[in-house]
């Protein structure tokens, strides 16, 4: 399935930030930890299991909520979340799910993201494809992303509705060539995520390369559909740099 393509004959690379650039499954179980505490289940479930049950809840609640804004989609689920795991004796205040839903901020960089991305800028336009807000975004690229400069930031909240949605990456597309020139066959979407991102880019016609961050949970598919793949973003900054 791996192409023997060249990186560096494409021109622009649009990024999934959370799970791709962030460590989304380390962020999500943080911010549950007050939860699972109050209910005393700290160690009660597997993070597989927390992830799974989370991962579930929130794909439906983008699906049935398309335009609500990803920190208040994170608070609803919250609650829901607690009720799926039988968290009783504690059932989350409205002000513990708002603070679940502000996290998304401090979640953590990838120890390699931020270098790998100011190597692969020497090369590529990096735009971002995310499905969160944009005030959520700017908190995770002031803090953990080091205000690292992305040349086209999308998010959840200007499409009005979430990847896996085709109008995402459409949408980006029409963005990327209207304001650089740059055509869907120059694009390489950049992700983990294979049902938020590597199927749908597929159906759209571009090419993908799977940053696989060995051991994620979240956003696996049976049917793994890749032109590149590497277990980090460093490796891919690697790859390219081997090519020229």
């Amino acid at each position: 399935m791996a192409t023997t393509l060249k990186l560096s004959e494409y021109r622009l690379l649009c990024f999934d930030v959370y799970g791709t650039l962030v460590d989304w499954e380390t962020g999500i179980l943080t911010a549950l930890k007050p939860l699972l505490a109050a209910n005393d289940a700290s160690t009660k479930f597997s993070n597989e299991h927390l992830l799974t049950v989370y991962h579930e809840l929130e794909a439906a609640q983008q699906a049935e909520t398309p335009s609500m804004q990803y920190s208040q989609l994170l608070a609803t689920v919250h609650p829901k979340l607690a009720a799926r795991l039988g968290l009783s004796s504690h059932a989350p205040t409205d002000a513990e799910s708002r603070a679940f839903g502000q996290s998304v901020g401090a979640w953590p960089a990838f120890p390699d993201t931020v270098d790998a991305l100011r190597r692969l800028q020497k090369h590529f336009k990096l735009v971002v494809l995310s499905n969160v807000d944009r005030e959520s975004f700017a908190a995770t690229n002031a803090g953990p992303l080091q205000d690292v400069p992305f040349d086209l930031i999308v998010t959840a909240q200007d499409v009005g509705t979430y990847k896996p949605d085709l109008g995402n990456f459409e949408h980006m597309l029409r963005r990327v060539e209207d304001e650089f020139g740059v055509k869907p066959e120059q694009v390489i979407q950049t992700a983990q995520s294979q049902f938020h991102d590597h199927h749908p880019a597929k159906k759209v016609g571009l090419k993908s390369s799977w940053i696989v961050r060995p051991g994620a949970i979240m956003g696996n598919r049976g049917e793994e559909l890749y032109d590149w793949k590497f277990e980090t973003l460093g490796e891919m900054a690697d790859a390219l740099e081997s090519e020229q």
